[in-house]
């Protein structure tokens, strides 16, 4: 992605709350998660909104195959929202199963965060999140998600409608994707 359509999805990540049109969104399922990748990426990339159908890697892992994805999705899904602990264990599933071609962890994050405020009241506030940090424990996360459990829960905060935690948290949401 270009710094120009970068920039462009940040935007439109903005009036998503400016706008209150994440509202509308489903909370914490596939659909609602398209709903927010869509409206991020919408006239930036063609598969906006859309499940991917190639296989992806970063680094040296291999994000869910394509082949199985919709059946992988099915079954996030359906894990309860009831704690905390489950929540954290569905944004790990979620990732592992990286749904979209690009844009995963931007609309993921937004993901978590509505998750979060529908069901607990709580919402992160990513500005109190260290970028190698998070970047490390979501890396680790498949095989033990402890850390980033730990680091999230550290920065979770009560004020779920203070739309400058939000605003701030997308700037930094971005910041994580930059590449140093």
């Amino acid at each position: 992605m270009t710094k120009s359509n970068d920039n462009q999805s940040k935007e439109r990540a903005f009036l998503l709350f400016e706008n209150d049109d994440i509202d509308s969104f489903e909370i914490g399922t596939t659909k609602g998660l398209c709903q927010i990748h869509k409206y991020l990426f919408e006239g930036i990339n063609d598969f906006a909104g859309l499940i991917r159908t190639k296989n992806i890697s970063k680094g040296h892992f291999r994000f869910a195959s394509a082949l199985y994805l919709l059946e992988v999705l099915e079954k996030i899904e359906v894990i309860p929202e009831h704690n905390f602990k489950e929540i954290i264990s569905k944004y790990v599933e979620m990732n592992i199963a990286h749904p979209f071609l690009d844009g995963n962890g931007r609309s993921m994050r937004i993901w978590l965060d509505m998750i979060l405020k529908k069901n607990l009241k709580l919402c992160v506030d990513w500005c109190k999140i260290d970028k190698r940090e998070y970047l490390s424990a979501m890396e680790r996360s498949p095989v033990n998600s402890l850390e980033i459990y730990t680091l999230l829960k550290s920065a979770l905060k009560d004020k779920i409608n203070d739309r400058d935690i939000f605003l701030k948290g997308i700037e930094q949401s971005y910041y994580y994707e930059a590449i140093d």
